[in-house]
């Protein structure tokens, strides 16, 4: 493990007050948000997106298994911690190709004795291998739920991006849901701030356009409210309402 390049799993993990780090990590991070402050309220507001989407697909459409893929490092309500709080006999596979991810997430990420959890080391690029694996832990036969989280930006062209998402998704039966969420290109500071930071040595994100991420939940069933930011999709009643620029878009859809 090279701990003089960045490395954005760790860069995520000190926006979120995360220990997991390393200096250089906490320069780089510090930098993107001298340009651009708002990334530290993307960090959190895509954790959150994550746990009420997850939420409501253990809960109330009764979903049993996600396929979690670019896991980052563990932090505060993981999706087997929801998935499991609200179905014990949840199953739960994360994936990632980072060696520090994985041993975090077999180290920490211990779920129910009803439920299961399972770590592939796998890359995002190669979407066959990943579920070949996957289905060793998953019957993928029943419905699943598919979770990217700000990780398709780190592949580069957006053609790639689209056929690595339906390659997984084909890959699924009838029922199964993709959540999925990426950085949009509107704000001004963000995209410099993206572009310094694609100049650190940490792997590169790429920001998408609204229609561009719009375009991953193509034949699916987009549930309410759409694609929309982060903090508008369903929001929690007693939380303040979403305010500030639209910096990320998420959204849920069901394969029919």
């Amino acid at each position: 493990m090279d701990t003089s390049l960045p490395h954005s799993a760790r860069i995520w993990n000190y926006w979120l007050g995360g220990k997991d780090n390393y200096a250089i990590d906490q320069e780089v991070g510090e930098a993107f948000r001298a340009q651009f402050p708002g990334v530290v309220d993307l960090a959190r507001d895509s954790r959150a997106f994550l746990g009420r989407a997850v939420e409501h697909l253990a809960g109330e459409v009764g979903i049993r298994q996600f396929l979690d893929i670019g896991t980052g490092l563990p932090t505060a309500n993981n999706t087997h911690q929801i998935a499991q709080r609200v179905a014990p006999s949840s199953r739960v596979v994360y994936v990632d190709n980072d060696p520090l991810v994985l041993a975090h997430a077999r180290a920490l990420l211990v779920g129910t004795p009803e439920g299961a959890t399972d770590y592939i080391d796998a890359d995002l690029h190669d979407p066959e291998a990943i579920i070949r694996q996957a289905a060793q832990s998953l019957d993928l036969t029943r419905p699943v739920a598919l979770t990217l989280m700000q990780v398709v930006g780190h592949v580069t062209e957006y053609r790639r991006a689209r056929s690595i998402v339906d390659r997984l998704m084909a890959a699924l039966p009838s029922g199964s849901y993709l959540v999925f969420n990426d950085s949009v290109d509107t704000n001004p500071a963000n995209a410099e701030a993206t572009r310094r930071y694609n100049e650190s040595g940490a792997a590169p994100y790429f920001l998408r356009s609204h229609e561009e991420i719009a375009g991953f939940f193509d034949g699916l069933e987009l549930l309410e409210p759409g694609v929309v930011p982060l903090a508008r999709w369903r929001p929690d009643p007693s939380a303040a309402g979403p305010e500030g620029d639209t910096i990320a878009l998420g959204g849920v859809g069901r394969k029919s």
